[in-house]
């Protein structure tokens, strides 16, 4: 990561801002997806031992590698199997690419899909079927996957699907919502990618899905799937959509209605095996760890936070609120730390920002004059919302230094342009691609001397 420090620190609270900092690198470290499959994944005479269990190397093994962290989970996998991996293909997002020996690397776009992502999954449709059954698949999955993978069922044009996508991302669906729709119009989702597998299929998942259901980690293309048609039809509706998305979609949808096209896959493979090896729990875990080792007290509110970002900013900045000032529930100085995925809803035009930028923004509010205060939102992959920025940093100067230079925080909330508003703070926190991801992180250092 390059972090940019000396901005984020150049003015305020900056005890609790290097605090929040060094939380935050720690949290990122633990969820290193290269040391994540260090840990998951042993080669031992002539097995596989994933966290454990182990398989009988009969055959070739291959690699599928898919999402943020494609390429560095790609990357340990190859010193792991050296010379007993036959080939392997990685798809991951522009930016994120490493040099690998035998995996070949296709970036593509995310969040909204493009011709790469397409040709990323054809390739890997490919792959999978040259798995006989004496093989071995190893599949990695990282967030950003759901769009890194994409190929569209039949009838269903790449414009389709991304129209679908761009609703759904503005539309304020949760995130196991929007991936509901796209496992419904994907010929790789929703198990469908495990059904083209003969041999034994392995998979390693990082987790960037509140709970971790393992349905929904970029779509679950491994993995059975308790969603349906119906669900599919009741998320559009529900949030307004269904009139606007393209025909093509509504046509697939309405033969699944119909029983006219496949569902998605019901039951468990018995050659199929997935494994959860990161996730934001583990994250919130380092940081408590880490600011204990700082000497302080840290506390993890939920690691399942959800909810409009600005609303959950506010409910959290009241929490700081309650601490500062009447030492409950917790005395400061202290550490509060969450994880999860908060939305933003978008009605009509909008300026540039993400749901971390918005809770920064936000929480700004609720912080200000509680001297000795800060507060980091983040996106652990580096990029919140079609941003450069992972999120923000904010303190207890934060509201002044904008409403001093005549900036009016509601009317910036209110249009969404939080990167504008944070960038003028000297508050929006840069990091560039951590190539991990799981979920969002929040850390509240309150009361720092």
């Amino acid at each position: 990561m390059n972090i940019n420090k000396d901005e984020l620190l150049s003015y305020g609270d900056v005890k609790a801002k290097e605090i929040a900092l060094t939380l935050m690198e720690e949290a990122i470290k633990s969820s290193d997806p290269y040391e994540a499959v260090k840990r998951a994944l042993k080669m031992k005479d002539d097995k596989l031992i994933v966290m454990g269990k182990e398989f009988p190397i009969k055959g070739k093994i291959y690699v599928l590698a898919f999402g943020k962290a494609a390429c560095s989970m790609a990357k340990a996998v190859e010193e792991i199997l050296r010379d007993k991996l036959e080939e392997g293909i990685a798809v991951t997002k522009y930016g994120y690419a490493l040099p690998l020996k035998k995996i070949e690397v296709i970036e593509a776009g995310h969040p909204i899909p493009d011709e790469n992502s397409m040709k990323g999954a054809l390739a890997g449709v490919e792959l999978a079927k040259k798995v006989d059954k004496d093989d071995i698949l190893l599949v990695l999955i990282s967030g950003g996957g759901s769009a890194l993978f994409c190929l569209p069922e039949d009838g269903i044009s790449l414009e389709d699907k991304i129209k679908t996508n761009e609703l759904l991302l503005k539309s304020g669906a949760k995130i196991y919502e929007i991936n509901t729709v796209r496992k419904h119009i994907s010929k790789v989702k929703g198990g469908k990618l495990a059904k083209l597998v003969k041999g034994t299929l392995i998979s390693l998942i990082l987790s960037d899905v509140v709970g971790d259901p393992l349905e929904a980690i970029a779509s679950g293309p491994t993995v059975k799937d308790p969603t349906t048609f119906e669900d599919a039809y009741r998320i559009l509706k529900v949030y307004g959509i269904w009139e606007e998305i393209p025909e093509g979609v509504k046509r697939h949808i309405e033969k699944g209605l119909k029983g006219e096209v496949e569902e998605t896959l019901k039951e468990n493979l018995p050659n199929v095996h997935n494994f959860i090896i990161g996730s934001v729990s583990k994250a919130c875990e380092s940081a408590r760890g880490k600011a204990e080792e700082l000497g302080l007290k840290a506390y993890i509110l939920t690691t399942t936070l959800e909810g409009e970002a600005k609303d959950v900013a506010l409910a959290l900045g009241s929490i700081i609120e309650e601490i500062y000032n009447k030492n409950r529930p917790f005395e400061k100085p202290v550490v509060l730390i969450a994880g999860g995925e908060t939305t933003v809803t978008i009605l009509g035009k909008a300026g540039m920002g993400g749901p971390n930028q918005e809770i920064a923004l936000s929480i700004s509010r609720k912080i200000s004059g509680l001297r000795g205060t800060a507060v980091l939102a983040m996106d652990t992959d580096g990029t919140d919302g079609p941003t450069d920025a992972a999120g923000g940093l904010v303190d207890s100067y934060t509201l002044d230094v904008l409403k001093k230079g005549g900036t009016d925080v509601d009317e910036y909330l209110a249009t969404h342009s939080t990167y504008d508003a944070l960038k003028k703070a000297k508050a929006l926190l840069i990091t560039g691609p951590t190539r991990t991801n799981v979920n969002s992180i929040f850390i509240a250092v309150i009361g720092v001397e």
